[in-house]
């Protein structure tokens, strides 16, 4: 088996904002199909497709009513039979999601089991009895907001729902629910997709005794608005038997050539680190993880250094996944917005040091243009939470705007119709027309920066090994066989320097210099150095 996946850049589209080809305003599987030769222009190794599958769409197709089956929203299985024909033509694998922690409350498993305490699936979900006083059995909250927790008048009990009321958890201790599940999911692989991201990963067990959880050792909050981020969630979630299906899905795609799955771990600080080692340590679990340590709003050399080493150090024989964009957080360019006086410079800095990351490395859908957050009003939003918490939290309908590719077309070029969510100025003057073929643009920097890290082993494969700098520099080497670069980045908002040997010279660099043994980086600067000796780094002179 080849471990195609290492080191490898995925690309994720959000299939309702990629490209609609029948005029409902939302994009569809044959959209993808045609725009996949933007994807593969990249030079991108594989693409990540958000949920497809049949759903009622209360948390776009994240609440999933048939496992086997597309929904009509998107198009057909024969459809998506061509798409992945057509990837696999231009040397894209492709990685569907699988959301197994929960389904939707439409799908017949949970329609069933609802119904009586005796039926065939009536230990499929999560069931509990009330309090003596009528209240839920624990303090589990929602992520979305509110108990986690379900009244069933038909059973008199509560079901579970790490997230909306209309997604309900399955009950993963039963080995039926379980085996139903890797059916599900062998189904896709033999139709021949190379692999799954794992959504929620670290949701799919919770405590039999249904303790209830301890506070927050630092009373943080997840989201503004609410009090997730208040309970320290040690039965809810991360529970220990999770170690033990992450080995029965690893021993499923191996038996089949070149496939992988990467989790994503649903926590964060050292919790999320710590899980991330033992999701993919050895050969029987992940192949791999990511969390949401590199999708939040530090953007400090410290913080970049922490996750880093604290994923290589704790897991020596795991593989990550960092990304900086996704669906569910703003767009890293706003995001950071505050660390650069110009938001291009920004972009084309956040891509150097993204491509420098040992690990395999995503781009979200328009993370390649420097698309901005969309500023939404409150009447156009779709997403639950922002509906629910508007305006201190906005939702994540920002970030999900159309893909735009045509400057003088309607909707950017997404639809002929009206699309699902808007599609607005900021993000129509960055469209893919205007910035391909540009040498100044961030399309063109992606382009370059991928095609860079490819052409050094270094890059893809090499280990790291972090040099102590002061803030706002970040520095570390990274080093192959025959292949070795230093990596630089000023993360602050002013130039700075740093002496290095006199024969470094750049590789690859953005507003930086080399002159008399003296590195200049100016604001968002970034520069990997090389000499003559190409399996030696150049060394800074701290």
């Amino acid at each position: 088996m080849s471990d195609w996946w290492r080191g490898a850049i995925v690309y994720q589209i959000y299939p309702r904002s990629f490209q609609d080809s029948n005029g409902d305003g939302i994009g569809d599987l044959n959209g993808i199909t045609r725009r996949l030769d933007h994807v593969a222009s990249l030079g991108a190794d594989a693409i990540w497709l958000s949920p497809i599958f049949t759903s009622p769409m209360k948390d776009m197709g994240y609440d999933v009513s048939d496992y086997t089956d597309i929904d009509p929203l998107f198009g057909t299985l024969a459809e998506f039979d061509a798409l992945l024909a057509r990837a696999h033509d231009l040397g894209l694998k492709v990685i569907i999601d699988q959301v197994i922690s929960h389904s939707s409350d439409k799908h017949p498993w949970f329609v069933e089991s609802r119904t009586s305490r005796d039926n065939p699936k009536a230990d499929w979900y999560v069931w509990a009895d009330p309090n003596p006083d009528g209240t839920p059995p624990n303090n589990w909250p929602s992520v979305f907001g509110g108990p986690a927790w379900e009244w069933e008048p038909r059973r008199r009990q509560y079901y579970l729902h790490n997230f909306l009321i209309e997604q309900p958890d399955l009950n993963m201790h039963n080995p039926e629910v379980q085996d139903a599940l890797l059916e599900t999911m062998r189904f896709w692989l033999a139709r021949g997709v190379d692999g799954f991201r794992l959504d929620t990963v670290n949701y799919y067990f919770h405590d039999q005794d249904l303790r209830s959880n301890p506070p927050n050792p630092d009373g943080s909050q997840e989201m503004a608005t609410d009090t997730y981020g208040m309970q320290d969630h040690i039965y809810s979630k991360n529970r220990p038997e999770n170690l033990a299906f992450l080995e029965r899905l690893r021993a499923l795609t191996d038996e089949f050539d070149d496939r992988m799955m990467v989790g994503e771990v649903g926590d964060g600080g050292q919790r999320a680190i710590d899980l991330m080692a033992a999701y993919t340590k050895g050969t029987k679990r992940l192949h791999m993880c990511y969390s949401f340590e590199m999708l939040g709003p530090d953007f400090s050399a410290g913080h970049f250094r922490r996750v880093i080493e604290g994923f290589l150090n704790g897991a020596p024989d795991g593989w990550p996944s960092w990304s900086f964009s996704n669906h569910d957080v703003p767009r890293h360019v706003t995001r950071w917005a505050t660390h650069a006086e110009d938001q291009d410079a920004l972009a084309k800095q956040t891509v150097a040091l993204l491509m420098s990351f040992e690990g395999t490395i995503g781009i979200y859908q328009g993370e390649e243009l420097g698309l901005p957050e969309t500023e939404m009003e409150y009447h156009e939003l779709t997403d639950p939470p922002g509906l629910r918490f508007w305006p201190e939290q906005k939702g994540r309908d920002g970030c999900r705007t159309p893909m735009v590719w045509q400057n003088d077309a309607p909707h950017a070029g997404f639809t002929t119709g009206t699309p699902w969510l808007p599609v607005k100025v900021p993000q129509i003057a960055r469209a893919v027309d205007l910035q391909d073929g540009e040498t100044g643009s961030v399309l063109a920097a992606y382009r370059a920066m991928i095609g860079f890290r490819k052409s050094r082993p270094s890059l893809v494969e090499g280990r790291t090994e972090f040099i102590d700098c002061k803030p706002p520099l970040l520095a570390f080497q990274r080093i192959a066989d025959g292949d070795a670069l230093t990596c630089v980045f000023n993360l602050g908002t002013s130039p700075t320097s740093v002496s290095v040997t006199s024969d470094a010279r750049l590789a690859h660099n953005q507003f930086a210099s080399v002159r008399n043994g003296q590195l200049k980086l100016g604001p968002n600067g970034f520069a990997f150095l090389e000499h003559d000796d190409a399996s030696s780094p150049v060394k800074l002179k701290l």
